[in-house]
């Protein structure tokens, strides 16, 4: 256990750049706040790299000796916070990679640029039970604090990564996966498509929708008919209507 009062302390410094995506990047790192996501970080195997808190009986119980735990001052913890009414508690987390990128269920984000739309899709694509969520070019980071707030934790219960969305559709036909398309035009309705055991849904941008060069990789594009008289819906509600159908 070691003891920090000073919010100039040099390591408080290093936890407020990991506020930066060029320091998340550099480190491999990345910040949480707050009982509910620490909490879903350390049940997910070395996930957590330090622990940050203010209260020293916060401490969770059968804590991983790995695991680098720092009781800090209130304003030392203010220097770091990201949230209004901060929880007194936070920890460095490891971004998780694989080398190998398998399942059968994805979610293909192309482009998505608003931070909550990216959370709550990454929740709902946990939710919904998809094993992995693929970020593609252009796509706001899925590591800044409100991206992590509106995911809930989700971000350790899934594969989260970025790639190529080209290269990869067609590594997935290659595994006779059915790629799903989101468009208006040159389109069917999502509910004359029958439920998969294998299938990548891919949702585009808020305003641009999906790259037409990524629509022409898919088997079949979808959308969601709208009775009223919105034009549109959110690519967050869309990706959940359209995940939990095809998941059947």
């Amino acid at each position: 256990m070691k003891y920090i009062e000073s919010a100039k302390n040099q390591k408080v410094k290093e936890w407020k750049k990991l506020h930066t995506k060029k320091e998340r990047d550099r480190t491999n790192t990345f910040l949480v706040e707050g009982f509910h996501l620490v909490e879903e970080a350390l049940k997910s195997e070395g996930a957590v790299k330090e622990l940050i808190l203010t209260d020293q009986t916060n401490l969770p119980k059968d804590l991983n000796p790995q695991i680098n735990c720092y009781v800090v001052s209130e304003d030392a913890f203010l220097a770091i916070s990201e949230t209004e009414t901060p929880q007194q508690i936070a920890a460095v987390c490891q971004m998780q990679r694989s080398p190998e990128v398998k399942g059968e269920k994805w979610l293909l984000v192309d482009a998505v640029q608003d931070p909550g739309n990216l959370g709550t899709i990454i929740r709902t694509a946990d939710a919904a039970g998809i094993d992995g969520v693929i970020l593609g070019k252009g796509t706001v980071d899925a590591y800044n604090s409100k991206t992590l707030r509106s995911a809930q934790g989700s971000h350790f219960h899934l594969l989260l990564e970025k790639r190529d969305l080209l290269e990869f559709t067609d590594q997935l036909k290659k595994q006779g996966i059915s790629i799903f398309g989101t468009a208006l035009q040159d389109a069917v309705s999502y509910n004359q498509i029958n439920p998969s055991d294998q299938f990548a849904l891919i949702v585009g941008n808020e305003g641009a929708g999906v790259d037409p060069e990524l629509l022409e990789k898919s088997d079949q594009n979808l959308y969601v008919p709208i009775y009223g008289q919105s034009e549109s819906l959110n690519v967050a509600v869309a990706a959940g209507i359209l995940l939990y159908h095809l998941n059947g």
